[in-house]
């Protein structure tokens, strides 16, 4: 073998350093089919967790952009009559997308596609990325075929020549034909996609997006962004039908377009890796998504999926009565898992699951080390909240959850193992602490997976328990937990009612003894209050007793908690501790579809 050093011992080379490899080194001069990949889903990771405004306006950008290639393809027909030389100008509305980092329908049949194969982004995130790029897409397409039909962009030449290739897509193309020229481009566009990853400088790139979406008026192809605008433009200024243009010319492309950019190019190229292609430092120990998370869930990306959990996979047992209690200090929080272990030990089959809370330092370190040394800390400092579970007549589980998160794990956590109630601390330094920075939290708090019981721990002495009601689901859960607190720690429970005037008083006692006898409570201690004032009656009654459980009202009670904009000063100004209790309601289709995330306005009160 070749000396390297030229036979000069090391200790007597003084040539300089340099990085030039030598014998028997190889520097490769392009990335393997596993760094792309790696490249791609950390490209994915970023676009599929963003809001859906950056999503929006950035697929409204793209779609608006696809008009250039519209407008210079119909404008150079009628000058040249060829239609390869209109073609030269085609891909230029393409250039401008992905060299400018828009959001374009068909490109995103790779990168989140990947992150879905890998189970680090779930299948309906991958619909509602979809779907929110296909709708900014359509809309800037839509504005920009608006403009060629009515601006005066277009001489009647164009204009004509804009009308005809809507004409041959509509009522000249059958729509499996439309079905397989979109899947060829669909193969096309994703193709591009992948090369562009795989090129490391800008004029390779270019080189790539003009040859290859050259490809597509030259081979008569459709792709369905570009297919849309003219749609639209043939319905502006012909008498081209939506029912139509859509039946028969945009869904089939469209479908094509998304099979032939997922089945032949990013299934495929995701089978020619190997299994090690996300095994860098960039996504070591990533926890992929259970199968369920996947087909089911809402989660996507790294960032969304907790660095560490560690709940063991279980049957759930439908006779169980389980009580999740997320805490991030166990040393703090003991009085909030006795409550839990009460309320559960009420049950036959009671179980209380104890969640250690733990965000992720962001201090750029040894993640993994980080993890094993945090969650061996929590291991231990869990050991006390377990002899309390010894104390009680219920089953204990605890875990760990460390991540970047806090707030919103907990939601997911109970998605998972779908408990029947969520019993969790408010506190400033609390999981409550960094909710107001997560994005969704506004519909996620309108989408509760079980009953939710938050605790403002002043004490929590549960010797004399007040319970407010006017009805409602979420003060059905009051009466519920006043029952466990009943029947476990002996407590006292008083019920309050108010209404408006003495005239209504009778009333107000005759729907208080109903309500406690259909809750179970038929022996607690019945107060009227004919204020008016639910308020003031509540801090009044509430200076003789050591617990006041309310339901939530109106626009539900995390929703609320989460944007501080929880109306009763009652919780604030009260000296006792307080139970905060809300149960799931289903909202109307409508609302789901169209409505902001916030609960309407002017519902009944429930506390």
């Amino acid at each position: 073998m070749a000396d390297p050093n030229g036979g000069v011992p090391p200790e007597h080379d003084d040539r300089p350093d340099t990085d030039v490899p030598v014998l028997g080194e190889v520097v490769p001069d392009r990335f393997s089919s596993d760094e792309v990949f790696q490249r791609i889903v950390a490209d994915a990771d970023h676009e599929i967790t963003s809001g859906t405004r950056e999503l929006f306006f950035s697929a409204l950008a793209a779609g608006f952009a696809i008009t250039i290639t519209l407008l210079v393809y119909a404008s150079m027909y009628p000058k040249t009559d060829s239609k390869v030389v209109a073609a030269l100008l085609y891909p230029l509305g393409f250039i401008y997308i992905i060299i400018g980092g828009y959001q374009l329908y068909t490109e995103n049949t790779l990168p989140p596609v990947a992150l879905t194969l890998e189970r680090l982004a779930s299948v309906p995130a991958l619909f509602r990325h979809w779907g929110i790029v296909a709708a900014g897409n359509f809309a800037g397409g839509a504005i920009g075929a608006i403009v060629l039909a009515y601006g005066g962009v277009l001489s009647p030449e164009a204009g004509a020549v804009a009308a005809d290739l809507a004409v041959e897509g509509v009522y000249e193309t059958t729509r499996w034909e439309l079905f397989f020229k979109g899947a060829f481009a669909g193969l096309i566009v994703a193709g591009v996609v992948w090369m562009n990853f795989a090129a490391s400088d800008t004029i390779s790139r270019l080189a790539i997006v003009y040859l290859a979406f050259l490809a597509i008026p030259l081979g008569n192809l459709f792709h369905v962004v570009v297919s849309f605008t003219e749609a639209v433009y043939l319905m502006l200024v012909g008498d081209l039908a939506l029912l139509l243009a859509m039946t028969d010319f945009v869904v089939p492309v469209l479908v094509g377009n998304t099979v032939g950019g997922v089945v032949l190019v990013t299934v495929v190229n995701y089978y020619q890796t190997t299994e090690d292609r996300l095994a860098t430092a960039r996504f070591e120990n990533v926890r992929r998504l259970a199968v369920r998370e996947w087909l089911l869930g809402g989660l996507a990306g790294r960032s969304y999926v907790p660095l560490v959990d560690t709940v063991e996979e279980f049957v759930r047992d439908p006779d169980s009565y389980r009580v999740l209690v997320p805490i991030t200090n166990p040393r703090t929080e003991s009085a909030l898992v006795e409550l839990a272990c009460a309320v559960a030990s009420s049950r036959p089959e009671g179980t209380v699951h104890v969640a250690h809370v733990v965000q992720m330092p962001g201090d750029g370190g040894d993640e993994r080390r980080q993890r094993e040394r945090i969650t061996d800390a929590s291991d231990q400092l869990l050991e006390g909240t377990r002899r309390i579970g010894d104390r009680y007549d219920v089953r204990f589980e605890t875990s760990t959850i460390v991540t970047h998160r806090s707030f919103e794990d907990i939601f997911d956590r109970a998605n998972r193992t779908r408990p029947d109630l969520v019993m969790m601390g408010w506190a400033d330094d609390g999981v409550w602490a960094s909710a107001r920075a997560e994005r969704p939290i506004a519909e996620l708090t309108n989408r509760l997976p079980c009953d939710f019981l938050v605790v403002k721990d002043r004490g929590l002495d549960c010797s004399r328990v007040l319970v407010p009601t006017a009805g409602g689901p979420s003060s059905d859960l009051s009466g519920e937990v006043a029952c466990a607190l009943r029947d476990t720690l002996d407590a006292e429970v008083s019920l309050l009612h108010v209404v408006d005037g003495s005239e209504q008083r009778a009333d107000g006692e005759r729907f208080l003894r109903s309500w406690g006898e259909a809750h179970g409570l038929g022996d607690a201690a019945t107060f009227v209050d004919e204020s008016g004032d639910v308020e003031g009656a509540i801090k009044r009654a509430a200076a003789d007793h050591s617990v006041v459980l309310l339901g939530a009202t109106e626009q539900g009670l995390l929703a609320r908690l989460v944007a501080d904009s929880l109306h009763m000063n009652v919780v604030d100004e009260v000296d006792c501790s307080v139970l905060l209790s809300e149960r799931p309601t289903d909202r109307p289709l409508r609302e789901r579809l169209f409505g902001s995330g916030r609960r309407e306005k002017g519902r009944p009160s429930e506390s």
